[in-house]
């Protein structure tokens, strides 16, 4: 109870630049409710004095905050903060952080792709790849939401030395994993009843897939072949992929489930999975088969919370030497 007590006294004060699109609404939906963190400020040039539950009305009811009118600089000088969330479109958050001063104490955590190469001391923030780093960074670039699911399928094997062939990826996304903003494929219209290809061979994910692969496999140098599909629903992501593998399902099921054993948000399943199991949670599912010295690996996340907003929160605990699901037990609808 004292720890309790001290946490509610003593909260992680937080700031979001950009809270009106879809992450920064999930950031605030998921951190209203954490028990050690305290949102000193939520930033939107467009919605500036409007209440958050006029933007995000899911909110209605949960909160009394408004968007800020300050100033961000003024935010970032005269606010006690601890962190701030970078939530803008990708290549904002270079401009940002180019335009405004950001004090040594604070830490950054970023979801845009602009610093996922690692590059200006950030550090690629999927725990389930490099935990121990993140708790000891400063600054954090937040994993893309097809990286996210695709890097779960194949880290366990890349950790094992087993990618000896090329990969291939097909997966599908919900309409929330192309933002908030409108465009002639996210139009109701165009997108209800219709399934679509997109960037086939040529994501922008691949990058940072290729680049944690290699972090655990030395030499990776095998063809990551994703093929990527805009769903017909909101939210969501299912990843398949498969490659040669010349063990049993046994012995898959204890490589996977050994890797992620420490791990409190993925989980291997003895059964198929389906993506109303992850929605609205922080959890990566993923389910094998062997078929003919093919490994299928099916692996299951929600775009906007383990894929985004609250992957961005686990790091944030991690940061701060919180439990790493804290905030984070949220329910899927299942049905």
């Amino acid at each position: 109870m004292d720890s309790l007590i001290n946490n509610i006294a003593n909260p992680i004060n937080i700031g979001i630049i950009g809270a009106a699109g879809y992450t920064g609404g999930e950031l605030i939906r998921i951190l209203i409710n954490h028990p050690n963190v305290k949102i000193a400020f939520a930033h939107s040039k467009s919605q500036a004095g409007k209440p958050v539950y006029a933007t995000h009305t899911d909110l209605l009811g949960d909160t009394e905050l408004v968007f800020t009118v300050n100033d961000i600089q003024t935010l970032l000088n005269e606010t006690d903060l601890h962190a701030i969330f970078l939530c803008s479109g990708h290549g904002e958050s270079k401009k940002f952080l180019s335009e405004f001063s950001v004090p040594d104490a604070v830490k950054i955590i970023d979801l845009s792709t602009d610093f996922r190469n690692e590059s200006e001391g950030f550090i690629y923030g999927l725990p389930e790849l490099q935990r121990e780093k993140i708790k000891s960074a400063t600054k954090i670039a937040n994993p893309g939401c097809f990286a996210t699911s695709i890097e779960l399928a194949i880290l366990p094997l890349a950790s094992a030395g087993l990618i000896q062939d090329e990969i291939h990826v097909s997966a599908v996304t919900g309409s929330t994993g192309a933002g908030q903003a409108l465009s002639p494929t996210t139009h109701f219209t165009w997108r209800n009843n219709n399934v679509s290809i997109y960037k086939a061979f040529t994501h922008q994910h691949l990058t940072e897939i290729n680049m944690s692969v290699g972090k655990l496999q030395n030499g990776f140098d095998q063809a990551i072949n994703f093929i990527p599909y805009r769903g017909d629903y909101t939210r969501g992501i299912m990843a398949n992929v498969y490659t040669t593998f010349s063990g049993t399902i046994e012995e898959a099921k204890s490589l996977y489930k050994d890797y992620y054993a420490s791990h409190p948000f993925t989980h291997v399943s003895d059964m198929p999975v389906d993506l109303k199991q992850v929605v609205n949670t922080n959890k990566c599912l993923i389910s094998l088969e062997v078929h003919d010295g093919k490994l299928l690996i099916t692996s299951i996340i929600d775009n906007l919370t383990k894929g985004a907003s609250g992957q961005a929160v686990q790091n944030l605990n991690l940061l701060f030497g919180l439990s790493e699901d804290a905030g984070l037990r949220l329910k899927a609808p299942a049905f």
